[in-house]
């Protein structure tokens, strides 16, 4: 069987850009790669390109909880601005003027950039950190008559549209998955497109009002975000994507477990704006640098099961830069993409 293992990278570069109401910053004018020292960052706006309740939100959350909470800034307002996979938000934070502001990011952007043709891409703006990298889960409802992984995937490739499947955006990281699973199972992009019925949300909370609500038959999204369903016994996890198994759900089978040669995580970063100065992105880098390296944040990794993935710098550039790449083959093999 093959390997799925999509390397956690997007494409990188500082094209110009400018935007996004995220929030106040620490000063500068975001005006275009000089030497001139940056002022220091004393307030930095969060944008979460996402409605509330899912990954990037809780992302966002966390890192605004430890800036202050560490006293690394005065203040870190979160904005939510959902929709289309992140790339709502990514075409918003193109207007941004304040250089001190960072736009929650990851694997799902990437994959959302390309099947919504997005007109502004992640190399439009200037890579700041990699942060975690998760591990996603399968689930169903409580109630659910699949008893393992192979039996969903037997039913969709059987029965097709009867199947509801939902997580996040299209073209995400949980919507990849679902197509490796049937090309696992033998389909081709053309059967994927036909059988694959996958109903996006713009945040994790519509997939667990979905689950919950009796409309979908199965859910994918990070460990995280169905952890707590599946211990209070509402829903049953049927697989997680990585690896060894998650730490939030350690009686949870892998999907090499369960027969299927697939792993694949979702990482999530931040970004600035594109344009700003080489001395405003290392200030930020350094901003992030500090919250990585603090005791709050190392418990909110141990707290939400999330993997320290911490890169900056040329290395994050070229992982983004290797990331684009490498989804953008995936997406079009699964039938995801022309």
């Amino acid at each position: 069987m093959r390997r799925y293992a999509i390397p956690t990278m997007i494409a990188a570069g500082a094209l110009a850009l400018a935007g996004c109401t995220a929030g106040t910053g620490g000063g500068g004018d975001g005006g275009g790669g000089g030497e001139e020292e940056a002022a220091a960052v004393e307030e930095v706006g969060i944008l979460v390109p996402a409605d509330p309740g899912g990954g990037w939100d809780q992302t966002g959350r966390a890192m605004s909880n430890v800036l202050v909470g560490e006293e690394l800034v005065s203040a870190a307002p979160v904005t939510n601005e959902g929709g289309a996979g992140g790339t709502v938000g990514l075409a918003s934070f193109a207007n941004e003027r304040d250089p001190y502001s960072l736009m929650v990011t990851g694997l799902v952007m990437v994959g959302a950039v390309e099947t919504n043709a997005s007109a502004t891409r992640i190399e439009d703006t200037t890579p700041i950190a990699r942060l975690t990298d998760e591990p996603l889960v399968v689930v169903v409802p409580a109630e659910s008559p699949y008893d393992s992984l192979e039996d969903l995937v037997d039913d969709i490739a059987e029965n097709g549209q009867d199947v509801v499947v939902t997580g996040g955006s299209a073209g995400g990281a949980d919507h990849i998955l679902a197509g490796l699973l049937l090309t696992e199972a033998g389909l081709d992009s053309d059967e994927i497109i036909e059988k694959l019925n996958y109903v996006p949300n713009a945040g994790g909370g519509e997939a667990v009002t979905m689950l919950l609500g009796g409309n979908a038959d199965a859910g994918i999204s990070g460990v995280a975000e169905f952890a707590e369903f599946v211990e209070d016994g509402s829903m049953r996890a049927l697989g997680v994507s990585s690896e060894e198994p998650a730490a939030l759900l350690p009686d949870t089978p892998t999907l090499v477990d369960e027969g299927y040669d697939v792993v694949l995580t979702n990482w999530r970063g931040v970004l600035a704006p594109g344009g700003i100065t080489d001395a405003e992105a290392q200030a930020l880098t350094d901003l992030m640098t500090e919250m990585h390296d603090s005791g709050e944040w190392a418990a909110v990794l141990e707290e939400n099961g999330w993997t320290d993935a911490f890169l900056v710098g040329e290395e994050f550039d070229d992982f983004i830069e290797e990331n684009v790449t490498s989804v953008s083959d995936t997406l079009k093999s699964i039938g995801l993409v022309g």
